[in-house]
């Protein structure tokens, strides 16, 4: 299975890279892991909602040119549907089963996903109400990712 986390802008801090890196190492003996980062736009503080909401189109368009048709997505969104990682780990272990062989988690930049986006995704997942910084997003799912197969393969993974 390929497992991708497709992402609005850059990691800027070491940190953050480190504990991304460290996953990947953790998960390529259960997939194909990958991150694909596309540029985000600078967003005014006085931006109107107007603007807000081209800044999305246009990160947007970027993200969408980077889904394959056949690609299963998930869209992280606050709105979206909240799992147990028990539950969702079945949950992909029946994607696999269904043959869906590419799974893509999709992160927005600070002003969120488009409309676009979120229509193309197959489902949306919520990890909280809270907000969080979309870098330490990255690290948060990665986590998650690395923790369903580890259930999945029914290995020890602390609870």
């Amino acid at each position: 299975m390929k497992i991708t986390i497709l992402c609005v802008g850059k990691i800027k801090e070491s940190f953050y890279r480190e504990a991304l890196a460290e996953y990947a190492k953790r998960l390529s003996r259960f997939c194909t892991f990958a991150i694909t980062e596309v540029a985000d736009e600078n967003t005014p503080q006085t931006a109107s909602a107007a603007i807000e909401d081209e800044i999305r189109r246009t990160e947007g368009q970027r993200l969408l040119a980077h889904i394959r048709p056949d690609d299963y997505v998930t869209a992280l969104a606050i709105g979206g549907k909240s799992w147990d990682s028990e539950s969702y780990s079945r949950h992909l272990s029946d994607l696999m089963l269904h043959g869906k062989s590419s799974v893509t988690f999709v992160i927005g930049g600070s002003l969120g996903l488009s409309e676009e986006v979120l229509a193309r995704a197959d489902e949306k997942l919520s990890f909280s109400s809270f907000t969080f910084p979309h870098q330490l997003m990255r690290v948060i799912l990665a986590e998650q990712i690395y923790r369903w197969f580890k259930i999945m393969n029914h290995e020890p993974y602390h609870k």
